[in-house]
């Protein structure tokens, strides 16, 4: 693959943090349109590992029963952009649903004292 703006390292997993109803709800439907930020701005909302606790502590601070998905970038094909966001990083955004077959792991994210969100190991 080639580098330069908007190209990532293919096997490079990013991640979704969401509302345990919403992951439910997907596992029923077998995909995920997006929560109502997601379906508002027009994409799915995704970070990068370095990326995902800034997020956490953005838009999810205080948040309880929330889950962290992983995803392989490459699976998600064309319907991936990578697109300036915060401070011009680029930001993994997905036009179109998530066919949760395409998560490759979920798990819970769990409060701390401080208020903070802990993701868990964003490497596996």
């Amino acid at each position: 693959m080639a580098s330069g703006p908007g190209r990532r390292e293919p096997m490079a997993l990013i991640y979704k943090i969401l509302s345990r109803c919403e992951w439910e709800a997907a596992l029923a439907a077998g995909r995920f349109e997006g929560s109502s930020v997601d379906r508002a701005d027009g994409f799915i909302h995704f970070s990068t590992a370095d990326q995902a606790p800034e997020t956490a502590r953005r838009h999810f601070a205080g948040a309880e029963d929330l889950m962290v998905l992983a995803v392989r970038a490459d699976t998600l094909g064309g319907a991936l952009k990578w697109e300036p966001a915060r401070d011009g990083a680029l930001f993994p955004h997905l036009y179109g649903a998530l066919d949760c077959a395409k998560v490759v792991r979920a798990w819970p994210a769990r409060g701390r004292a401080d208020g903070a969100l802990d993701l868990g190991d964003l490497t596996q």
